[in-house]
């Protein structure tokens, strides 16, 4: 299977922008072969939407959520947006279509509220962790902050998931002096490769957004690397991949600029990992259930 990741410079709270340029992306990539394309987080908003969350919301049966759907025959598709429910609740989640069917909306879970980070004043938690199938794998989508609980992925990997798609907006030194995002999401998505023998798509998108305002480029640091961390703006550094089950990079994007990436995925790499290193040949899900039971609730099970 084909996969293309695009990293994406997304104009903050331009939905109509940054859909012409998503579906413009998406007939590229089919052009080009493409059976799946993946875009970041939030991509047809932009991350610092704040109090404006409601302005680039979107419902699932919006005509732009059709257009998009759309422009996926042929391929399928999945992008960043942020959603708002019939009952007007609004999630940070990501759209997932094939070949012009909209299957599902899959909602960021595990909502950041620290640091520069305000998602759960504005968003509700997503209550599943949902797969889909395509051309015989099992894919399993995960927004930002749902890759550092450990539970999340493993949910997926119990749905038998063969590939990860791993959708973030990390911007450099938004955790402060003391943490690298860059470092940190490197041993990330190799780890959950490496442990459960799946391919990850890692899409981070780039450029700069002004916490307080708009995006404006003449904000930018011209120097990211030695931009001081605690000032405006926040500077998103990009370096998507597609990681393989064996935790090693096929293909990596650049830092800090737009990028697009190709790679081929195989059930065979696939295959040859759980062969030689069958991590989870034992794993027991109905253990896990009756052990959380005896945590949370107090069940006694016999010895």
């Amino acid at each position: 299977m084909k996969v293309c990741i695009y990293q994406t410079d997304p104009v903050l709270l331009d939905v109509k922008t940054n859909l012409e340029g998503t579906i413009d992306k998406i007939e590229a990539a089919k052009v080009n072969g493409a059976d799946l394309v993946v875009f970041p987080e939030l991509s047809l908003t932009g991350y610092f939407v704040r109090e404006r969350y409601h302005q680039a919301a979107l419902r699932m049966d919006a005509p732009e959520i059709r257009q998009l759907a759309r422009a996926t025959r042929g391929t399928a598709a999945v992008v960043g947006f942020i959603e708002e429910s019939p009952a007007m609740n609004f999630y940070n989640s990501a759209l997932v279509a094939v070949d012009g069917d909209i299957l599902f909306a899959c909602r960021k879970l595990n909502l950041p509220n620290y640091g520069v980070f305000e998602e759960r004043k504005i968003f509700a938690s997503g209550k599943h962790v949902r797969v889909f199938k395509l051309k015989g794998l099992t894919i399993a989508p995960f927004i930002c902050n749902d890759l550092w609980h450990p539970s999340l992925p493993y949910l997926g990997i119990t749905q038998k998931a063969d590939v990860f798609i791993t959708m973030f907006n990390s911007s450099r030194g938004s955790m402060g002096n003391e943490f690298s995002n860059i470092e940190s999401w490197n041993i990330i998505n190799r780890f959950y490769s490496r442990v459960f023998g799946v391919y990850n798509l890692c899409a981070n998108r780039v450029g700069c957004e002004v916490f307080e305002d708009l995006r404006s480029s003449d904000d930018c640091p011209s120097d990211p690397v030695s931009a001081a961390v605690d000032d405006d703006p926040f500077r998103f550094w990009g370096g998507s991949e597609v990681i393989n089950p064996f935790g090693q990079a096929i293909i990596s994007a650049a830092l800090f600029d737009p990028d697009t990436i190709y790679a081929d995925i195989s059930r065979q790499i696939i295959r040859k990992k759980r062969i030689a290193l069958p991590y989870l040949r034992n794993d027991d899900p109905y253990f896990t259930h009756r052990e959380l039971g005896r945590i949370l609730y107090g069940k006694k099970h016999p010895e």
